[in-house]
């Protein structure tokens, strides 16, 4: 493993997701999901994450739409915050959802307009 690519990583992963999640599923982590954790943190969040060609922003609307034509709500859930932490508005990930109705199909993206629903709800919460 590179320290320095999973330091990174680490930082750029707790940016986006929340240090609290990020944190917790590291600490999480037992002997069986732990290469796991360490490949996604060293290689996701520390190689590509981390290159300068395109803002967090942009990675953010690429990741809610390639998560939606892959159809995993959990990852999709985590994204969506991510997206807000990111700077996108609900508006821009209304639009990037429109987008993948066309393009992913109407189910995938009501599923992930449903999803994002539960997030914005729960962070409606939070903030209250």
């Amino acid at each position: 493993m590179n320290k320095e690519k999973f330091e990174q990583g680490l930082e750029v992963r707790r940016s986006v997701l929340g240090a609290e999640y990020v944190d917790k599923s590291i600490q999480n982590a037992t002997d069986f999901n732990r290469p796991m954790q360490e490949l996604v943190t060293e290689y996701c969040w520390g190689e590509v994450w981390t290159r300068p060609g395109l803002t967090k922003k942009t990675r953010s609307m690429l990741n809610l739409a390639m998560i939606t034509a892959l159809n995993r709500p959990h990852e999709l859930k985590l994204h969506v915050r991510g997206a807000i932490n990111n700077g996108l508005t609900k508006d821009e990930i209304k639009e990037v959802f429109l987008q993948t109705a066309i393009y992913c199909g109407v189910p995938a993206a009501i599923d992930s307009f449903r999803t994002a629903q539960e997030v914005f709800d729960e962070i409606d919460k939070e903030q209250n």
